[in-house]
């Protein structure tokens, strides 16, 4: 049974889950961030079959996030190294280790952010580029950019706003 493609649909989000909506995506760009460079080097950490490795470590490299590099020629090995596209994922993972050690961490949190300078616990949170302010439902809503189809202008206008 194949799989629905999001790519082609105009939400960012969908656009996102097809690069990295499988678990074992975003569990290789975590170890990526940890400096996991080779085939073995994943499998060992993540326990994963290697035909499954192969398939995310490939759609990985076509999405653009990871890039594959000639280490060894004799039999061919590649590394694998996060991209600029890639290294953009950090804020979400930290956004998910937050969400995680907040809500699915009873024992508490077993990784955490921290400062690199002192070394003092982060508490990530979304901040707007621009005013500086804490993105909170109160302050922020989605709403249709300027590519927005009639399907998405309707969806996020206000009058669609259900949670805050």
């Amino acid at each position: 049974m194949q799989r629905k493609s999001f790519g082609g649909m105009s939400c960012p989000i969908a656009r996102s889950l097809e690069r990295v909506g499988e678990w074992w995506s975003i569990l290789i760009l975590r170890d990526a961030f940890l400096g996991v460079t080779q085939f073995d080097q994943f499998q060992k950490s993540l326990g994963i079959a290697p035909n499954m490795l192969t398939r995310r470590l490939n759609a990985l490299v076509e999405s653009g996030l990871l890039e594959r590099r000639l280490y060894q020629a004799h039999p061919p090995r590649h590394e694998y190294a996060l991209t600029e596209r890639g290294r953009d994922f950090r804020p979400v993972l930290w956004a998910l280790l937050a969400w995680g050690n907040k809500h699915f961490a009873p024992e508490g949190p077993s990784v955490i952010v921290v400062d690199r300078e002192t070394g003092q616990p982060a508490d990530p949170v979304l901040v707007d580029r621009v005013t500086g302010k804490e993105m909170t439902a109160d302050t922020f809503r989605s709403a249709p950019g300027p590519a927005a189809d009639e399907y998405q202008r309707t969806r996020h206008s206000p009058s669609q706003e259900v949670v805050r």
